[in-house]
């Protein structure tokens, strides 16, 4: 069994109604979902939006197919749930991908630049049949293809973000070391705790982009 994570840049005309709106919103920045299915032609969607939940809630209340949805706002976005009928042509992004012995293992990742990052697992040849299947309004750029199971780590929030950026500019990782965690925690008026918390994450997500490569 192999995994192979993989971004899809699209082209402007091949973006879902959703992904267009994520696009063009300068309240929103990203949304990973969580989990999903489709039953009798409605998709049930799981999903976390980094952005303002207003901005998001603007494009669900637009859309006809849209038939139940719920928002929970958290400090970096919000936790959404949404029903939607796909249409006598629509078709689950997770069961367009996922063909034969291939299933996409969560989170996806849609992202404001037109691009979706996601992981798939499954037998080898099955694999490039489904990289064969996008159409050519679809760029698909393979980043790692190892033995095994693995998952598709989400990139860094803006919150932590914000982290990185503030203790980058206070010194933190200046050698020797010019501002410590308390300056990097006034910056950000959050709790010391909170301040390493955001760094240690962001950290490991960076690290992990660096040492990870092509396996």
């Amino acid at each position: 069994m192999k995994s192979m994570s993989v971004v899809l840049q699209y082209a402007e005309p091949a973006l879902t109604p959703m992904h267009r709106g994520l696009c063009e919103s300068p309240a929103l920045d990203r949304e990973v979902v969580l989990g999903g299915q489709s039953v009798d032609g409605v998709e049930t969607v799981s999903s976390f939006v980094y952005g303002e939940p207003d901005a998001y809630e603007a494009l669900l209340a637009d859309r006809e197919a849209v038939q139940e949805y719920d928002i929970t706002p958290t400090e970096d976005g919000c936790f959404v749930y949404v029903r939607q009928a796909l249409g006598p042509e629509g078709q689950s992004l997770l069961d367009a991908i996922a063909q034969d012995t291939v299933v996409v293992v969560p989170p996806i990742e849609f992202r404001s630049d037109r691009t979706m990052t996601l992981t798939l697992v499954g037998h080898g040849e099955d694999l490039r049949a489904v990289l064969d299947s996008f159409p050519d309004a679809v760029t698909v750029d393979v980043r790692r293809v190892s033995d095994g199971v693995t998952a598709h780590d989400t990139a860094v929030s803006s919150r932590q973000q914000d982290a990185l950026r503030a203790a980058w500019e206070l010194g933190y990782y200046e050698v020797p070391r010019r501002n410590g965690m308390e300056a990097v925690a006034d910056e950000l008026d959050c709790a010391v705790s909170t301040a390493s918390e955001l760094l240690r994450r962001a950290e490991a997500h960076a690290v992990g982009e660096v040492l990870g490569g092509d396996v």
